[in-house]
């Protein structure tokens, strides 16, 4: 184990540091900066930009950026109590994975943000000039990459390290844009519906234990999505008269859901009937997921009568529109076969004070297709929900397999390890293509190491490929020296 960068990594996890709220750790970036007397400068949107000079004779050499971002996805296990604001990652060693106790661990980017560290207080790596730009709020909006001004920045490559696959040197992403839906409503009481609560049954449906993963990376594997298994389930119980009570899903825009649940009401006289319909409905559940989600948990249980529900018409398009609202891989990409070229997410259900709401994200490496999953899926929501809107998204980054950097890149994986790397586009989103807008002559290519389960309480981080990370990245630096 490489303690420097681990040491780092242990100081990294103590901070809270959730998108949008991360102020402690880029104090503490500054902090480190000043006490390694680096050259740092830090913007309004709390990024942080950190300079050491090249070593001797290396001076007159094209100038490297190491860029990371600092922010975390905070996904914790329902029954776990952890306050992502104010309590440090609790991690533990496990062969040879370093793992979070019922959370994400935060090794995206945590372990990109150590390793960059490491780097720039090593005495004895030849280098040239590096600039490290530690980023805010990868996770939620790339807000920290847009705000970066132009010519802050003077380097010609970059080297980003928010990858998280080992020996695999990616040179495309896709771009991503999200969606919100809000569907008001006026709730209403049993009595004002005419129900006799002696009359009706009341059930909790609930799914949990699924594996989630990342909305890009994963995808294109055969996974539940928590929300899509509770809404068809309820469109199956929409026959019987169904009153909707409640419904929560998901939680993060970049996640795949995997806990969500629901409350609803029908007259006593189909009780069985309904407990008939989802014992049918679990079994096919259990069935088609067999083998990909070993831990899938689908309950009905009864509960307390329900003190108010969504009107019934709204509901009822409520629960038609999510169902016809597409999650998954929309086209697979024709240049680079195997790559997801345009996925959907159904990401989140949150039930507010006066209204229901739902986050989707869509990804794609083409900005046309990338909208026309967004118009697709708002056309199919609008048939329910009366509040559409959505952020401006971000731009995909286009391989160039001709880069000086990725040639580089790839000899230096070959002189370490005898091996060739893969060269890869990515369906995940990294914030390059962003920083191709600002500065179009950056030469880039992402690497990092061995990440599993990231954006889920499942999230390992290898040791021995972090290990190799940093050598692969050091043994870059040297031969652009």
């Amino acid at each position: 184990m490489n303690k420097i960068i681990f040491d780092l990594f242990d100081q990294i996890c103590q901070i809270p540091r959730t998108s949008c709220h991360e102020e402690k750790i880029s104090q503490w970036l500054v902090d480190f900066a000043i006490a390694h007397h680096i050259a740092y400068e830090r913007d309004n949107a709390l990024n942080v930009i950190m300079r050491v000079p090249a070593t001797p004779g290396s001076e007159a050499k094209p100038g490297v950026i190491l860029q990371t971002h600092m922010d975390m996805v905070g996904e914790k296990d329902g029954d776990v109590s952890h306050n992502f604001l104010t309590d440090p990652i609790q991690t533990y060693i496990e062969g040879d994975f370093v793992r979070a106790k019922g959370t994400t661990l935060g090794g995206d980017d945590g372990i990109g943000m150590a390793m960059a560290l490491a780097v720039l207080i090593d005495p004895e790596l030849p280098h040239p000039a590096i600039e490290a730009l530690f980023t805010v709020d990868e996770e939620s909006g790339m807000t920290g990459a847009n705000a970066l001004q132009e010519g802050k920045l003077s380097g010609h490559y970059m080297l980003n390290l928010d990858s998280e696959d080992d020996g695999q040197i990616f040179i495309g992403c896709s771009g991503d844009v999200d969606t919100e839906a809000r569907m008001h409503y006026q709730s209403v009481t049993p009595e004002q519906m005419g129900i006799q609560p002696t009359e009706w049954f009341a059930f909790h449906v609930a799914v949990k234990g699924l594996l989630g993963g990342h909305s890009g990376a994963d995808i294109h594997l055969h996974l539940a999505n928590a929300n899509k298994v509770i809404v068809n389930f309820l469109q199956s119980v929409v026959p019987y008269n169904m009153q909707l009570a409640m419904v929560n899903g998901g939680n993060l825009r970049n996640a795949i859901a995997r806990e969500a649940e629901a409350i609803f009401a029908v007259p006593a006289s189909v009780k069985h009937e309904v407990i008939a319909a989802f014992n049918c409905y679990q079994s096919q559940f259990e069935q088609e997921y067999a083998t990909d989600e070993p831990n899938k948990c689908l309950t009905l249980s009864s509960c307390p009568m329900p003190e108010s529900f969504i009107p019934q018409p709204q509901a009822h398009a409520m629960i038609a529109a999510m169902v016809a609202c597409p999650h998954g891989v929309l086209a697979m990409s024709q240049e680079m076969p195997g790559l997801v070229e345009t996925s959907t997410n159904l990401a989140s259900m949150k039930m507010k004070e006066d209204y229901v709401e739902v986050v989707c994200s869509h990804r794609s490496a083409k900005w046309d297709e990338q909208h026309a999953a967004k118009d697709r899926v708002r056309a199919v929501l609008a048939t329910a929900f009366d509040d559409i809107r959505g952020n401006m998204g971000y731009p995909g980054w286009n391989p160039n397999p001709n880069s000086p950097l990725l040639a580089v890149t790839r000899q230096a994986y070959v002189d370490l390890f005898n091996a060739q790397p893969q060269v890869l586009a990515i369906h995940a989103g990294l914030e390059c293509g962003l920083f191709l807008t600002k500065y179009p002559d950056l030469d880039m290519v992402s690497i990092g190491p061995q990440i599993y389960g990231a954006h889920t309480p499942q999230e390992r981080l290898s040791i021995s490929s972090t290990d190799r990370c940093y050598q692969w990245v050091c043994r870059i630096l040297q031969m652009l020296a």
